[in-house]
């Protein structure tokens, strides 16, 4: 399986569209180890586990094929709220590198999950959506997961303009413990670089790569552009 590299800083780009967008997104993108692909929820939701799979394929083949001699990083965003463990299965059945647990399920969910990714080598990355306080649901775990993502949802900034990403949880997490940290709802390159300058090592986006078009490869150039 792929791992993080703590010293690099890297771009996630979430696919939630279909699996003709994802292929032909992934075909556009420039190869690049800087970048992480993830089955979106609603992906795995519509298309099963095995958009993950998928993914996989497409994104190793264009790695091989620009002569990257490294393993595609996958993200399978299970959004896991119980049997932990048996997703973490799953997702490493797809031949994912991580999964995702929502930091909302239970602390015996979320340490069977990151028990379990363990096991299995995978990277477990915990969704702090909706989480007031992410160090209290970290100072519960028997174990700290390899990232946490903090996370501002879709339809809260739909619905209320005046949430802010939770950017001054980052150096608190940090302050604590020995974690990655990603940021996601920070959908423009503005935002992307605000991230990286406030300590994130991974931004999360997704809106500009719903659907492919003319301008997913220029679009994608300049969220890179935003990583130092």
């Amino acid at each position: 399986m792929a791992k993080l590299n703590s010293r690099i800083k890297y771009l996630q780009i979430a696919l939630n569209g279909n699996l003709d967008d994802a292929q032909r997104i992934i075909g556009q993108l420039p190869a690049s180890e800087r970048i992480i692909i993830e089955a979106g929820t609603p992906l795995i939701k519509q298309f099963g586990i095995d958009a993950a799979t998928r993914l996989n394929y497409w994104w190793q083949k264009k790695l091989i094929a620009a002569g990257i001699d490294a393993p595609a990083y996958i993200v399978a965003d299970m959004k896991t709220i119980d049997r932990g463990a048996t997703e973490a299965r799953m997702a490493a059945g797809t031949g994912a590198s991580a999964a995702i647990a929502a930091g909302l399920a239970p602390i015996e969910t979320l340490n069977s999950f990151i028990g379990e990714c363990e096991i299995l080598g995978i990277d477990a990355m915990i969704d702090m959506m909706n989480v007031e306080y992410s160090l209290n649901i970290l100072r519960q775990l028997k174990k700290q997961p390899a990232v946490v993502v903090l996370h501002r949802g879709v339809d809260e900034l739909t619905f209320n303009k005046e949430k802010q990403i939770p950017y001054h949880e980052i150096q608190r997490i940090k302050g604590n413990y020995n974690i990655m940290l990603a940021i996601a709802g920070a959908d423009t390159p503005r935002e992307v670089q605000r991230s990286f300058f406030n300590g994130a090592d991974i931004a999360v986006v997704w809106k500009n790569f719903y659907a492919a078009d003319s301008n997913t490869v220029a679009i994608a150039q300049e969220f890179l552009r935003q990583i130092k």
